[in-house]
């Protein structure tokens, strides 16, 4: 008996320590003056850490998770309710204002939208003079002051009304919608006078759609930008005022107008892509749930097997993926990739452009072999961690096998933040669109201009000629919802997770807590748990989760500020806002970690969420070596089982998107942008794999948590026994003697 134990230490590194080993080393701190006579010590490390505060007392009436509580924070309760109902009243304004087809289909200068409606056969938006838009520069925000017309299609060659030429071809003209310059009563109406009250355009150029815009294309062609442009037959193209127009004065034009609709025109697509794609965002979504949940199944019958093979799926999944970006990387650089059309850089803003350029493939390549070479150092040196952590969570999945149906409940969480998204979305769709049109004075005056005061075009026809729709806006509150939407948003996801995360640690401490496994456990401990979750604590689920949003919305302001400041040459501002970045980032995993010990402790003992984040901090400080060895190296193998998920999925998604996977092309639409979709499939992959993993995390956490107050309230005596289970598993993993730390 005694080789078996040596031969079982001597692999893992531990000593099982009896009741007798105990109380002798106390007699001996006792000896040396340690411990005041009578106290309680821990020996987590060899040291005593009353500092800590006092060890828990022996409670001869506890017998896990009690039934008599209490309800706490309530106020917290009654303000998370209250945002609620602002949440809700935000949407129906949004709903009852908003029109998404606005954000979709460009508008014409009379607020029509192209595509759309009565002029769904006009789905273009052309723009009379854009070299007007070079005049305003970046002020070219409130809207370039050119007239704007929806086209059937964008010209496929220049054109320019020569003043002198009597003979026009009225049928060639470009004008406002329900003006034809060839019918009564403009038929009759001098060309030049058609051009000269902007009814007609002066000039077009030969053009290309870009994000619903006609944008011309002549940097496809060798051009000098001082040079004049020519029409089909020679003539120098000219504005309304005579001004020659260079290929120069163009590019500005067509820069300044990209600066307004990058973002703009990158929404509407992406918008459409998801919309087409939904089914196929839905099914990926599917298939990383039902992968998630056989790799939990499997993780329970052969965990030693399934933790080495995340392990080497994982370093073959890196390995395939730095592989694939070096092949890409060698790929483009031996090909002469020019840019569609010759458009400008500021165009070359989407994903595809990107992703045909080299550099960004050697970027991902030396990514991923970073994180390889990470990976594998962590490996090898934590080898003896991970055979530890493995039999922590097969000690888990013991717990799990009483309770099968804790499997499931990540359906619960999931299904809940999928609502609450699909709800945020709409909503922040709806809002984002609200508004009434706008429309600014046009006329091409360079004071009026830098003015561009407010005009109504009913009030006089005259002025109606000028009045040009810029956006639809007018609501200065809409900002402030859009913001609070975001906040709710944060909150709420948070409170699902602070949901799931209390339910699990309740029906996981009846396990712990229960003396006979196979007989005190609870019939429905989830439910039981849940409920109570849900009646006496959904204050202090409130609490902990607006702490987090909090800094969620801190975090999210300094992302928005460092992108303002990236232009900057104030280096100190660039300092400081990147610390508070990383210490932010730091305090809300802290935080993080301190409001799960927090929720497991509410749902052993029914206290408020303060009192339990602190009794937990303290329990976790004075058994600070157990702690670092289980809780990190568990959540190791946590992260890389759900990066080993999450990649599975993104890889399919990846080639799945782009055509490339076998018998599945037609199911595939045609997409703008189709990494945006992946990026959507991988983020709710993450979020999927996150909630179900969970349950061994929380597990874990939960049972060493009743494992470290009951080594403190408990001797191991026939009348303070330990709960731990009867094989005595949980001993010999977790107990630590000083000396094998390293």
């Amino acid at each position: 008996m005694s080789n078996t134990s040596t031969s079982v230490d001597g692999d893992i590194h531990l000593r099982r320590l009896n009741v007798e080993e105990e109380k002798k080393l106390v007699a001996e701190k006792f000896k040396e003056g340690a411990v005041d006579d009578g106290a309680d010590a821990d020996f987590t490390d060899g040291r005593i850490l009353k500092e800590y505060g006092e060890p828990i007392k022996y409670d001869p009436s506890f017998k896990g998770p009690i039934n008599n509580r209490s309800c706490t924070d309530i106020i917290c309760c009654i303000i998370f309710i209250i945002f609620l109902m602002g949440m809700a009243v935000v949407s129906i304004v949004g709903y009852a204002r908003g029109d998404p087809i606005r954000l979709i289909y460009p508008t014409d200068s009379h607020g029509n939208i192209c595509g759309y409606g009565k002029y769904s056969d006009k789905p273009y938006l052309f723009f009379f003079d854009l070299v007007t838009c070079a005049k305003l520069g970046p002020a070219v925000v409130t809207g370039c002051p050119t007239p704007q017309v929806c086209v059937k299609e964008c010209p496929s060659s220049n054109f320019v009304y020569v003043h002198s030429v009597q003979n026009v071809n009225r049928s060639e003209l470009i004008c406002k919608i329900d003006i034809d310059p060839t019918k009564a009563p403009y038929k009759d109406v001098p060309v030049d006078k058609l051009v000269k009250d902007q009814l007609c355009a002066a000039y077009y150029l030969e053009s290309k759609p870009i994000i619903g815009r006609c944008m011309p294309s002549i940097f496809a062609k060798a051009l000098n930008k001082v040079d004049a442009l020519k029409d089909n037959i020679g003539n120098d193209i000219k504005r309304a005022n005579g001004e020659l127009v260079t290929g120069g004065l163009i590019q500005n034009g067509t820069i300044n107008i990209a600066q307004f609709y990058k973002l703009k025109g990158t929404m509407e697509l992406l918008f459409k892509d998801v919309v087409n794609s939904a089914h196929l965002i839905v099914f990926c979504l599917l298939l990383a749930m039902v992968l998630a949940m056989v790799w939990i199944v499997l993780l329970r019958w052969i965990t030693t097997v399934m933790v080495w093979l995340t392990i080497f799926l994982f370093i073959g999944l890196f390995g395939f993926g730095t592989y694939y970006s070096y092949s890409k990387y060698y790929e483009l650089k031996s090909m002469n990739v020019t840019s569609e059309y010759g458009l400008p850089e500021e165009f070359k803003f989407d994903f595809q452009y990107f992703l045909s350029q080299s550099r960004t493939w050697l970027a991902f390549g030396c990514t991923g072999a970073t994180i390889l070479a990470i990976f594998l150092l962590i490996t090898i040196f934590l080898c003896s961690r991970i055979m530890l952590a493995t039999k922590l969570i097969s000690e888990a999945s013991v717990a799990i096998s009483h309770m099968w149906c804790v499997l499931l409940w990540p359906l619960v969480p999931f299904v809940l933040q999928i609502l609450v998204l699909a709800y945020w979305i709409s909503s922040m769709v709806y809002i984002s669109s609200m508004g009434e049109p706008e429309y600014y004075n046009a006329t091409n005056d360079v004071n009026a201009l830098l003015a561009r005061l407010p005009c109504d075009p009913s009030e006089n026809a005259t002025l109606g000629d000028f009045c040009s729709f810029v956006r639809y806006g007018g609501d200065s509150y809409k900002t402030a919802m859009l913001i609070f939407m975001v906040f709710m948003f944060f909150w709420l996801m948070n409170f699902i997770v602070a949901l799931e995360q209390m339910t699990l640690a309740g029906a996981f401490a009846s396990y712990y807590w229960a003396w006979d496994k196979n007989k005190d456990i609870p019939t429905f401990p989830l439910w039981s748990s849940f409920y109570r979750s849900l009646r006496y604590h959904m204050g202090s689920l409130a609490f902990g989760s607006l702490i987090i949003a909090i800094i969620q919305m801190i975090r999210a302001f300094l992302e928005y500020v460092n992108r303002k400041l990236k232009g900057s040459e104030n280096k100190v501002a660039k300092f400081i806002l990147t610390c508070l970045r990383c210490c932010f980032w730091c305090l809300e995993k802290f935080l993080r970690y301190i409001n799960k010990n927090a929720y497991i402790l509410i749902a052993i003992h029914g206290r408020n969420f303060c009192t339990a984040a602190k009794d937990g901090f303290l329990l976790i400080m004075r058994n600070v070596l157990r702690a670092a060895v289980l809780d990190k190296v568990c959540d190791f193998l946590m992260l890389i089982s759900k990066l080993m998920v999450t990649g599975a999925i993104a890889v399919i998604a990846f080639f799945w998107f782009q055509k490339k996977v076998p018998f599945f092309e037609k199911v595939v639409p045609e997409m703008n942008y189709f990494l945006f979709a992946v990026v959507l499939v991988v983020i709710g992959t993450y979020l999927i794999a996150d909630s179900f993993f969970d349950v061994y995390s929380i597990a874990v956490d939960t049972i060493f948590l009743c494992f470290l107050e009951d080594i403190e309230c408990n001797d191991g005596s026939s009348e303070r026994p330990f709960y731990m289970n009867r094989d005595k598993n949980l001993k010999r993993l977790i107990f630590v003697p000083k000396g094998s730390e390293n």
